[in-house]
Protein backbone atom coordinates (compact mmCIF):
# COMPACT_ATOMS: atom_id res chain seq x y z
CA UNK A 1 0.00 0.00 0.00
CA UNK A 2 1.81 3.64 -1.28
CA UNK A 3 1.73 6.20 1.52
CA UNK A 4 -0.69 8.79 1.02
CA UNK A 5 1.36 12.01 0.73
CA UNK A 6 0.39 14.70 2.97
CA UNK A 7 -0.97 17.94 0.78
CA UNK A 8 0.61 21.27 2.13
CA UNK A 9 -2.34 23.13 1.37
CA UNK A 10 -4.39 21.05 3.61
CA UNK A 11 -1.48 21.15 6.13
CA UNK A 12 -1.47 24.91 5.88
CA UNK A 13 -4.81 25.48 6.13
CA UNK A 14 -4.72 23.21 9.16
CA UNK A 15 -1.73 25.69 10.64
CA UNK A 16 -3.69 28.99 9.96
CA UNK A 17 -6.97 27.59 11.72
CA UNK A 18 -4.90 26.57 14.92
CA UNK A 19 -2.77 29.58 15.38
CA UNK A 20 -6.08 31.60 14.69
CA UNK A 21 -7.61 29.89 17.97
CA UNK A 22 -4.57 29.15 19.85
CA UNK A 23 -4.20 33.58 19.09
CA UNK A 24 -7.38 34.07 20.18
CA UNK A 25 -6.90 31.99 23.46
CA UNK A 26 -3.49 33.33 24.60
CA UNK A 27 -4.66 37.45 24.02
CA UNK A 28 -7.99 36.25 26.22
CA UNK A 29 -6.25 34.45 28.85
CA UNK A 30 -2.86 34.44 28.65
CA UNK A 31 -0.10 32.59 27.50
CA UNK A 32 0.58 30.46 30.99
CA UNK A 33 -3.33 30.09 31.56
CA UNK A 34 -4.15 28.75 27.79
CA UNK A 35 -3.14 24.76 27.25
CA UNK A 36 -3.05 23.26 24.49
CA UNK A 37 -6.06 21.04 24.87
CA UNK A 38 -8.03 24.08 25.38
CA UNK A 39 -6.80 24.69 21.64
CA UNK A 40 -7.39 21.65 20.30
CA UNK A 41 -10.97 22.07 21.79
CA UNK A 42 -11.56 25.12 20.02
CA UNK A 43 -10.44 24.10 16.95
CA UNK A 44 -12.27 21.04 17.15
CA UNK A 45 -9.69 18.24 17.41
CA UNK A 46 -7.22 16.82 19.71
CA UNK A 47 -3.75 17.76 21.25
CA UNK A 48 -2.16 15.01 19.37
CA UNK A 49 -3.40 16.62 16.70
CA UNK A 50 -1.79 19.74 17.54
CA UNK A 51 1.31 18.38 18.17
CA UNK A 52 0.86 17.30 14.64
CA UNK A 53 1.09 20.80 13.46
CA UNK A 54 3.37 22.56 16.45
CA UNK A 55 6.30 21.15 18.08
CA UNK A 56 5.12 22.29 21.05
CA UNK A 57 3.04 25.39 23.06
CA UNK A 58 6.17 27.84 22.64
CA UNK A 59 6.17 27.16 19.03
CA UNK A 60 2.32 27.51 18.46
CA UNK A 61 2.96 30.99 20.16
CA UNK A 62 5.10 32.04 17.54
CA UNK A 63 3.04 30.80 14.72
CA UNK A 64 0.53 33.66 15.49
CA UNK A 65 2.85 36.36 14.96
CA UNK A 66 4.34 33.95 11.93
CA UNK A 67 1.40 35.20 9.92
CA UNK A 68 1.94 39.16 10.38
CA UNK A 69 5.23 38.61 8.37
CA UNK A 70 3.51 37.99 4.58
CA UNK A 71 1.06 40.46 5.71
CA UNK A 72 3.13 43.17 6.58
CA UNK A 73 5.53 42.64 3.26
CA UNK A 74 1.80 43.50 1.25
CA UNK A 75 0.95 46.09 3.01
CA UNK A 76 4.37 47.90 2.10
CA UNK A 77 4.05 46.47 -1.05
CA UNK A 78 0.63 47.87 -1.66
CA UNK A 79 2.04 51.69 -0.37
CA UNK A 80 5.49 51.86 -0.87
CA UNK A 81 5.39 53.80 -4.40
CA UNK A 82 2.23 55.58 -3.46
CA UNK A 83 2.13 58.79 -5.23
CA UNK A 84 1.66 60.68 -2.06
CA UNK A 85 4.01 59.43 0.98
CA UNK A 86 2.63 61.11 3.55
CA UNK A 87 -0.96 60.05 2.56
CA UNK A 88 1.07 56.39 2.24
CA UNK A 89 2.73 56.99 5.90
CA UNK A 90 -0.39 57.28 7.34
CA UNK A 91 -2.60 54.86 5.63
CA UNK A 92 0.10 51.80 6.30
CA UNK A 93 -0.22 53.24 10.13
CA UNK A 94 -3.70 53.00 9.96
CA UNK A 95 -3.65 49.61 9.04
CA UNK A 96 -1.29 48.64 11.71
CA UNK A 97 -3.40 49.88 14.36
CA UNK A 98 -6.67 48.85 13.08
CA UNK A 99 -7.39 46.43 15.71
CA UNK A 100 -6.16 48.56 18.59
CA UNK A 101 -9.77 48.84 19.93
CA UNK A 102 -10.53 44.61 20.43
CA UNK A 103 -9.20 44.42 24.03
CA UNK A 104 -7.80 41.21 22.73
CA UNK A 105 -5.22 42.41 20.95
CA UNK A 106 -3.75 44.67 23.71
CA UNK A 107 -3.69 41.07 25.47
CA UNK A 108 -1.77 39.69 22.55
CA UNK A 109 0.79 43.00 22.77
CA UNK A 110 1.27 42.52 26.39
CA UNK A 111 1.76 38.59 26.25
CA UNK A 112 4.47 39.33 23.60
CA UNK A 113 6.17 41.74 25.87
CA UNK A 114 6.66 39.15 28.56
CA UNK A 115 7.54 36.54 26.10
CA UNK A 116 10.09 37.99 24.17
CA UNK A 117 12.81 37.95 26.35
CA UNK A 118 12.42 34.30 26.98
CA UNK A 119 12.41 32.73 23.22
CA UNK A 120 15.29 34.02 21.13
CA UNK A 121 13.51 32.63 18.03
CA UNK A 122 10.26 34.64 18.79
CA UNK A 123 12.18 37.39 18.88
CA UNK A 124 13.51 36.49 15.85
CA UNK A 125 10.16 36.15 14.23
CA UNK A 126 8.54 39.64 15.54
CA UNK A 127 12.11 41.33 14.39
CA UNK A 128 12.07 40.36 10.82
CA UNK A 129 8.39 41.74 10.46
CA UNK A 130 9.35 44.89 12.10
CA UNK A 131 12.39 44.87 9.70
CA UNK A 132 10.41 44.90 6.81
CA UNK A 133 7.55 47.60 8.41
CA UNK A 134 10.84 49.41 9.30
CA UNK A 135 12.61 50.08 5.74
CA UNK A 136 9.01 50.57 3.77
CA UNK A 137 8.31 53.22 6.23
CA UNK A 138 11.61 54.89 5.91
CA UNK A 139 11.49 54.44 2.37
CA UNK A 140 8.28 56.36 2.64
CA UNK A 141 10.02 58.72 5.10
CA UNK A 142 12.85 59.32 3.04
CA UNK A 143 10.50 60.54 -0.11
CA UNK A 144 8.49 62.67 2.12
CA UNK A 145 12.05 64.65 3.15
CA UNK A 146 12.92 64.87 -0.37
CA UNK A 147 9.70 66.74 -1.41
CA UNK A 148 9.64 68.77 0.91
CA UNK A 149 6.64 67.68 2.50
CA UNK A 150 7.87 66.69 6.48
CA UNK A 151 10.46 68.16 8.52
CA UNK A 152 14.17 67.81 6.67
CA UNK A 153 16.11 67.54 9.74
CA UNK A 154 14.13 64.17 10.38
CA UNK A 155 16.21 60.80 9.87
CA UNK A 156 14.13 58.78 7.89
CA UNK A 157 15.16 55.13 10.03
CA UNK A 158 14.98 56.39 13.16
CA UNK A 159 11.93 58.35 12.70
CA UNK A 160 10.58 54.84 11.31
CA UNK A 161 11.32 53.30 14.51
CA UNK A 162 9.21 56.04 16.44
CA UNK A 163 6.58 55.90 14.07
CA UNK A 164 5.96 51.81 15.04
CA UNK A 165 6.41 52.48 18.66
CA UNK A 166 3.45 54.66 18.22
CA UNK A 167 1.55 52.43 17.05
CA UNK A 168 2.54 50.02 19.57
CA UNK A 169 1.32 52.39 22.20
CA UNK A 170 -1.99 52.66 20.42
CA UNK A 171 -2.87 48.93 21.28
CA UNK A 172 -1.63 49.77 24.55
CA UNK A 173 -3.58 52.62 25.51
CA UNK A 174 -6.66 52.43 23.42
CA UNK A 175 -10.20 52.51 24.70
CA UNK A 176 -12.34 49.37 24.06
CA UNK A 177 -14.31 50.05 20.96
CA UNK A 178 -12.76 53.24 20.20
CA UNK A 179 -10.44 54.08 17.37
CA UNK A 180 -7.38 55.38 17.53
CA UNK A 181 -7.12 56.53 14.16
CA UNK A 182 -7.53 60.21 15.04
CA UNK A 183 -5.17 60.52 17.83
CA UNK A 184 -2.87 58.19 15.54
CA UNK A 185 -2.49 61.23 12.99
CA UNK A 186 -2.37 63.83 15.48
CA UNK A 187 0.51 62.64 16.89
CA UNK A 188 2.11 60.97 13.93
CA UNK A 189 1.66 64.15 11.69
CA UNK A 190 2.75 66.14 14.73
CA UNK A 191 6.02 64.39 14.53
CA UNK A 192 6.46 64.78 10.81
CA UNK A 193 5.86 68.29 10.14
CA UNK A 194 8.77 70.96 11.36
CA UNK A 195 8.50 72.81 14.56
CA UNK A 196 6.67 75.64 14.64
CA UNK A 197 8.48 79.18 14.65
CA UNK A 198 12.01 77.23 13.87
CA UNK A 199 14.27 79.95 12.35
CA UNK A 200 16.07 78.94 9.56
CA UNK A 201 20.21 78.52 10.16
CA UNK A 202 21.64 81.50 7.99
CA UNK A 203 24.35 80.75 5.63
CA UNK A 204 27.87 81.64 5.91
Amino acid sequence: MVPRRADPERIAQKREQIAVEAGRLFAAQGYDRTSVAEVAKAVGTSPASVFYYFEDKASLFRAVFERDLPAAEALIARHVEAPDPVTAILDVLDALARDAADPSASGMLIELLRRAGDDPELLAVVGRTANVLREGLAALISRAITEGAIDPDLDATETAAWLQAIVDATYLNARPGHSPHIELHRTVLGYLNPPQGRQEEPNG
